[in-house]
């Protein structure tokens, strides 16, 4: 007997937010002031769910030429979080646009 996997209705569409930034304290701040954003409106939401970072690494000789072994490292961390607002309605949509955000973060919005 053969089972069948049964395909689920279309979903609801949702608004998904992508934020980034470089500094933790202010992504959380963000993620925070979205957040209460929606609660205002009364929207259904599921976040901020924190991503894994991003580390990039960056090895820099310290003089030219000479002393190969002397080296510095640098590296930046990028800070991911995200927020799905369920059933969104085009007063959500314009509510997080009009949103006074800090700067230094990247906001990616999209309608799934």
């Amino acid at each position: 007997m053969t089972t069948k996997k049964q395909i689920p209705a279309a979903e609801s569409p949702k608004l998904r937010i992508k934020i980034r930034a470089y500094d933790h304290k202010v992504i959380d701040q963000c993620a925070k002031t979205i957040k209460e954003a929606a609660e205002r409106i009364g929207a259904e939401f599921c976040g901020p769910i924190p991503l894994p970072r991003d580390i990039r690494k960056y090895t820099v000789n310290r003089s030219t030429f000479v002393h190969k072994d002397a080296r510095d490292q640098y590296e930046i961390r990028t800070h991911k979080r995200l927020i799905d607002i369920l059933n969104p309605t085009p007063k959500i949509v314009d509510t997080l646009s009009n949103l006074n955000l800090p700067s230094g973060v990247d906001i990616e919005i999209k309608m799934i």
